[in-house]
């Protein structure tokens, strides 16, 4: 069901034709109608129309200012011209505004409906184009190695949500359930060493091009990953990435680990025999969750530090260089993103789940007094960050004797720990919660104030005192909306018609010179939206006003 409104400003010619159409048979819904071009830009404020059907000849605006307003702010709106003969040629020059359709006057129904069934086709192809989906899937499956590369790079960089982790799987045809994960990282050396024979030039070794060798690099590992079947291999950074997913690891970690070593000496070995320059490979912790493997990667990066104490041209396991715990408590940028929004935007029990969230699991984890404590104080970070960033005075909040990091040594026991960081949370999202409403008032309040002092200058519009306010007209819109419970539009009509009201009962000014204080260029449009804002006329008003005086 498409939106129409329908400009016209003789009212049996307006009532005739909603009458006499079923327009919900024809695939449109009326949505608005105006009695002149003006009145219908007013309406665009509420509902964007599909389609405009628009008298030529009206007051105020007629239908080709109206047309051209429409163009400059809603390209994909229809525009259908309804003229009489005589203006015809008149409306042919405004074949630059692109109107879509003209109706010759006098008309009848069915050519009307005949006339919206060429419009209501044209939109169908338009948006039929635009989901074609043959189109989609071909440009989709061209696409389709490089998302899946985006996606394996987004997985080892960060943690992601399991539920993203199986949607990408599935979008992408990606086999990646598995018992077991590790993920290694290959490192081109440098040395600036020259080939034996001399021929430095000629080889690949001594080339500048560092794209070209990681290619080359890329092209060995696939090769032997493929023959091993052990996983993915990607380009990440500057590394060459292996994920090496595990279907089957009955001996756990030790079984995931050996294949991949195993694979990772005969890359190694292939690079330097073929390619003449050698790599470093850092290998990372096995992990049983495919939302971990950002950890297994960062392992690896890390263990990769260690060649400036080893030497290049090897193959270093963080565990055997680092003594980890298998478990080990990370507060990572999931977590720290999930606590940030709660804190901006969440809800009292959304908070509490989050701080159950974090604190879950912990006792039964090996872990040192050490690691736990830089987890809390990781933690203690991400939230005082997130109140520094929204303007939070902690003072006020919560007390000039609170020194945060002190807080760490204060507790006794972790329930201790998850209630404290729990209060210290629902303190500061109340705070930021407080703080925006103030901010949603005290925009709104800044917006009724420089309407009232600028109601009677006929150029203020919406997006003018948004300029003032240095806000976005759409974010605008919703918080006056949301706080003034009426548009803007709405609002600038209340208090222009308000002090109409009162300079009609309170001074002998014409009704022109009414309309030019309160913000009107055209005396006859400020009658005519008095009548519809008030129910009567300016001078009946006035007559009414000063009866009641009288009596």
């Amino acid at each position: 069901m498409y939106k129409l409104m329908l400009v016209e400003d003789e009212e049996d010619v307006r009532e005739g034709i909603l009458r006499e159409i079923d327009w919900a048979r024809h695939g449109f819904e009326v949505i608005e109608t105006a009695e002149n071009g003006q009145e219908a830009a007013e309406l665009f404020e509420r509902e964007v129309p599909d389609v405009v059907v628009t008298d030529i000849r009206m007051p105020f605006m007629d239908g080709l200012q109206l047309a051209a307003w429409i163009r400059q702010r809603y390209e994909a709106t229809k525009i259908v011209i309804l003229t009489g003969f005589d203006e015809f040629e008149y409306a042919q020059k405004a074949v630059k505004l692109h109107i879509d359709e003209y109706v010759l006057k006098p008309y009848s129904a069915q050519e009307l409906i005949d006339v919206l069934a060429k419009i209501k086709r044209r939109i169908d192809e338009e948006a039929a184009e635009k989901e074609n989906v043959q189109t989609l899937q071909e440009h989709y499956r061209r696409s389709l190695p490089v998302l899946r590369e985006v996606f394996l790079a987004s997985l080892v960089a960060r943690k992601l949500p399991r539920r993203e982790i199986e949607e990408k799987c599935r979008s992408y045809n990606l086999e990646l359930a598995a018992d077991a994960y590790v993920v290694s990282v290959i490192s081109m050396d440098t040395d600036g060493s020259e080939d034996s024979d001399g021929a430095a030039a000629a080889s690949l070794k001594a080339s500048k091009d560092t794209g070209l060798k990681r290619f080359a690099v890329l092209n060995v590992a696939e090769e032997i990953v493929e023959k091993h079947r052990l996983g993915r291999v990607f380009l990440h950074n500057d590394y060459l990435v292996l994920l090496t997913v595990d279907v089957q690891a009955p001996e756990g970690g030790a079984t995931v680990l050996k294949k991949t070593l195993t694979a990772l000496e005969e890359i190694r070995q292939s690079i330097e025999k073929y390619l003449k320059f050698t790599v470093t490979i850092g290998v990372g912790t096995v992990c049983g969750e495919l939302t971990d493997v950002s950890y297994s990667y960062k392992d690896a990066v890390l263990a990769l530090d260690y060649r400036g104490i080893l030497g290049n041209n090897r193959i270093i396991c963080i565990d055997d260089v680092e003594t980890r715990f298998v478990e080990k408590l990370r507060f990572d940028e999931l977590k720290e993103h999930a606590l940030i929004r709660c804190l901006k935007v969440g809800t009292p029990q959304e908070i509490q789940e989050t701080v159950d969230g974090l604190f879950q699991g912990i006792g039964e984890t090996q872990v040192s007094f050490k690691d736990y404590q830089i987890y809390l104080m990781e933690m203690l970070t991400a939230i005082l960050k997130a109140a520094k960033d929204a303007n939070v005075d902690l003072d006020a909040v919560l007390g000039t004797d609170f020194v945060p990091f002190a807080e760490l040594h204060k507790f006794t026991s972790l329930q201790e720990a998850k209630n404290r960081i729990l209060g210290l949370c629902t303190a500061i999202m109340n705070s930021i919660a407080s703080q925006r409403q103030y901010t949603y008032k005290s925009l709104v309040e800044q917006a009724i104030d420089f309407t009232k002092s600028h109601y009677h200058e006929t150029d203020i519009s919406i997006q003018k005192v948004c300029g003032h306010l240095h806000i976005s007209a759409g974010y605008f819109s919703s918080i006056f909306k949301k706080e003034a419970k009426m548009t803007f539009v709405n609002y600038l009509m209340h208090i222009r018609m308000e002090a109409a009201k009162e300079l009609l009962r309170t001074t002998d000014l014409k009704a022109f010179e009414i309309a030019e204080r309160v913000g009107y260029a055209e005396p006859n449009y400020f009658s005519f939206s008095f009548r519809k804002h008030v129910g009567v006329s300016p001078k009946e008003y006035r007559s009414a006003a000063l009866e009641g005086q009288r009596g």
